[in-house]
């Protein structure tokens, strides 16, 4: 990782030189202040990065060798095989779902969680994740915490198909609290131009297709945890709705990647959009890829509420309409296909390993209206 001004993985850091006067000497006295005592441990930081290298290595990919060390991170689009190709760029963080990580002790899998963040908002416009860069802050570096993190990164980043080149670890005393962190994601992509998906394709007509979610994802955390908190539930306890296993860990459960069954879809042809649903739910993602006039209607009855997102809504009473402003509430993310070739997208996605469903089509709303997303069936949830 790369490292910036109170980060701990830089090599050479100054100490600070404090001068005081002796008055009973009439002397100047010269007393030393490390860094470690004001609280930056570098030779910590230094382990870090020497325990991630490998980690960072193993996701090496044509363009980029994801060598650890230098000030910045080369990549060669020629390499990569890209003739005419459109930079796209994303950043992203995982929010207060790491309050769970910290409150389980698992660290493993947030970094899944980041890099999907950041890759599936890639894909969307149809770019190929290049390369990714992370930021990990803490106010004291727990070097096995950390790995653990950066672990989970790298796992991210192979799923992902890009190369983890660098990064930056801050131990800044004072600003978090002991065995808290905080994380942020930077990812590039690229696209040849004339494949660039900008939102403007989508027509009337059009089939909605719906990815299955892995669980809650990284969004609406805030409401989960109010939730679990008014039920005086403990994270270590028996999930509720899955007694086999915790609570926490299936709230943990990481962000499903995208990025190999998108591209096989996109690759087939026919796809005119796809859409990350990530913060906004369903409600406010779906138009963010529809042209003005459109309207994205999903029949919630086509696909199976999974027992997470039923618990929240019953337990916490939750309106339907309310889950589906929060939460992704089983599509992590949804195809706008032309009809007539349905069929040969939902065979690439199925050949990439993922079932894709029917869940609504497009239509022709007002005039030059703002796109908007109409639900039927939503009281099936409340009801089921």
């Amino acid at each position: 990782m790369q490292c910036a001004s109170d980060s701990v993985c830089s090599a050479g850091r100054r100490r600070k030189l404090h001068s005081t006067y002796d008055s009973r000497s009439g002397e100047e006295s010269i007393t030393l202040r490390t860094y470690r005592a004001a609280g930056v441990d570098i030779d910590a930081g230094n382990a870090l990065v020497e325990r991630i290298k490998p980690l960072a290595a193993a996701t090496a990919r044509p363009g980029a060798n994801a060598a650890l060390g230098g000030f910045g991170a080369f990549f060669d689009l020629k390499a990569a095989g890209f003739k005419d190709p459109v930079l796209v760029s994303t950043t992203d963080g995982v929010g207060t779902k790491l309050r769970l990580a910290f409150a389980t002790g698992k660290h493993d899998t947030v970094g899944i969680d980041l890099v999907a963040m950041c890759v599936n908002d890639l894909v969307v416009q149809g770019a190929e994740p290049l390369l990714f860069l992370d930021y990990f802050a803490c106010g004291k570096l727990d070097v096995d915490v950390a790995a653990d993190v950066v672990k989970g990164i790298a796992e991210g980043c192979r799923i992902a198909g890009c190369a983890l080149v660098g990064g930056e670890t801050a131990e800044m005393p004072g600003m978090y609290t002991d065995g808290e962190y905080d994380l942020a994601g930077f990812a590039v992509g690229a696209v040849e131009r004339e494949r660039a998906l900008t939102g403007t394709a989508a027509q009337a007509g059009d089939v909605i297709l719906g990815l299955a979610s892995s669980g809650v994802h990284s969004n609406g955390f805030s409401l989960v945890r109010r939730v679990v908190s008014d039920l005086g539930l403990d994270y270590s306890a028996p999930a509720p709705f899955a007694n086999d296993r915790s609570l926490g860990e299936v709230l943990l459960t990481p962000t499903k990647i995208y990025v190999a069954a998108a591209r096989a879809a996109f690759a087939a042809g026919g796809v005119r959009a796809f859409a990350h649903i990530t913060g906004g739910g369903l409600v406010e993602n779906l138009p963010r890829v529809l042209p003005k006039g459109l309207v994205g209607e999903l029949d919630a009855g086509s696909w199976d509420l999974p027992p997470v997102f039923r618990w929240l809504m019953q337990s916490g009473e939750v309106a339907p309409e309310e889950m589906a402003r929060a939460f992704n509430c089983g599509l992590g993310m949804l195809a706008v296909v032309a009809p007539d070739r349905v069929d040969d997208v939902i065979a690439a996605f199925a050949q990439a390993g993922e079932t894709a469903h029917r869940v609504g089509r497009v239509g022709a709303g007002p005039g030059d209206a703002a796109p908007v997303v109409r639900i039927e069936g939503l009281d099936r949830w409340r009801d089921g």
